[in-house]
């Protein structure tokens, strides 16, 4: 299976922590989500431009393995992996690290499918403009 990877850093914010310091577990979900829009920044496969080709993307299934606590003031470092299938689907990786410490804090991953934007109508295979961006990035 190939795979791209893109990694991206990031400080935990004031309003990510609880008053004890500590990130409120569903922050993570929305690292998962900005390690996807900084992939699609890399690699030219941003959520517009599945928009400007009347398809959306939901995702149908996340996970998250938390390993270690982040607080207030940490800085991340998110790996995101894209897995090539062959079906109509992206998936991803995720595995979250101190940044300083290199130590693991949480791993993930997730599932989205191709709709049709208008009639949300599920797309069964891959459309043409996603057969061409794997031509250009998967070697």
């Amino acid at each position: 299976m190939q795979t791209l990877q893109h990694t991206t850093e990031f400080e935990v914010k004031f309003s990510e922590a609880d008053p004890l310091g500590i990130v409120w577990h569903g922050h993570y979900i929305r690292y998962f989500e900005d390690g996807r829009e900084a992939f699609g920044k890399e690699y030219g496969l941003k959520y517009l431009d599945f928009y400007r080709h009347d398809i959306v993307v939901p995702i149908v299934n996340i996970t998250c393995d938390y390993k270690r606590i982040l607080r207030y003031g940490h800085k991340v470092r998110l790996v995101t992996t894209y897995k090539d299938v062959a079906s109509a689907k992206l998936l991803f990786d995720y595995a979250a690290y101190d940044a300083k410490t290199g130590e693991q804090v949480a791993t993930g991953s997730s599932v989205q499918v191709f709709m049709q934007r208008e009639s949300l109508e599920l797309m069964l295979y891959l459309p043409q403009f996603m057969i061409d961006w794997k031509k250009q990035w998967l070697k």
